[in-house]
């Protein structure tokens, strides 16, 4: 086992930490090495980077799919492999050394957080909450920061299906990221296939990386289209939402009946009307 120090990541991070770079970090260890980076841009979309920045290089075909995908790219690791029998551990997984300290710095800040809101976090209701509330956003409310589309989008041929295909009120739950209070709703996400599909379950999967995440709702729907036009490349792509903000019902103008709609509609959805209508009456059914 090779445990890799941060001063190792910090050094190699100067390559790509630079003002003229906008760097895309693959998901999980990529993306985690990005969220270091001070001075480059950093993207959401691979296609929008001329960097993408990975954590390992191990048997290479991450490196190999991307360098395909986007050649206009430069492919960057933390660390290549040089020996496949190495094991190497990031001070951000839970088997480093550094690991335990970086745990035990989070759960620190939620106490000090208890105790900024007037609570005792010593009390025995809240002596463990530090602990799962880190859990909680690791494993479940944020998980979405390392899962990407590409992990779950594989097609298939259509065998010759070119008419909607609809996935209705997929439950929906993320938290606003300007006061990281939930909201929930369902989504409506669909697609006009042009010689691929994909399984259905991949739509609410799709939508799940997405909205766990810290969000605007508005957001969502335009990264779940953006998704299925780059990945799939149907005919057309839509994702409307219709949720509820704990924001706007807890706090603020406290409008306990409120609910926000959004749209984000690509390609035939867009451009021809009969099949937007057709589109918005299958939701209604």
């Amino acid at each position: 086992m090779i445990n890799i120090s941060w001063d190792t990541v910090f050094e190699a991070l100067k390559l790509v930490d630079l003002p003229e770079n906008t760097v895309y970090g693959v998901p999980k260890g990529g993306m985690i090495a990005a969220g270091f980076l001070k001075h480059a841009k950093r993207t959401w979309k691979p296609e929008d980077a001329n960097i993408i920045l990975d954590d390992l290089v191990d048997s290479g075909a991450t490196k190999a799919k991307y360098e395909q995908r986007f050649p206009s790219a430069k492919f960057v690791a933390l660390v290549e492999k040089q020996n496949n029998n190495d094991w190497i551990v990031f001070p951000w997984e839970a088997d480093h050394p550094a690991a335990e300290a970086q745990t035990d710095s989070v759960q620190e800040n939620i106490v000090r957080l208890i105790q900024f809101i007037g609570d005792d976090p010593n009390r025995e209701g809240l002596k463990e909450t530090p602990n799962r509330i880190a859990r909680a956003w690791q494993n479940e409310l944020f998980v979405g920061y390392s899962q990407s589309p590409t992990d779950i989008l594989t097609t298939f041929e259509s065998d010759g299906y070119d008419q909607i295909i609809l996935s209705k009120n997929i439950e929906i739950f993320s938290m606003c990221e300007h006061h990281m209070l939930p909201f929930f709703g369902v989504a409506h996400v669909a697609y006009i296939p042009n010689e691929r599909v994909i399984g259905i379950s991949k739509l609410a999967r799709l939508v799940d990386i997405y909205a766990r995440r810290l969000q605007i709702q508005e957001r969502i729907g335009k990264q779940v289209t953006d998704a299925l036009m780059e990945y799939l490349r149907p005919k057309g792509a839509a994702c409307i939402i219709e949720a509820s903000h704990m924001c706007m019902r807890m706090r603020g103008v406290s409008k306990q009946q409120s609910s926000m709609v959004t749209s984000s509609i690509k390609g035939a959805f867009f451009d021809d009307p009969r099949a937007r209508e057709e589109l918005l009456e299958l939701i209604k059914i």
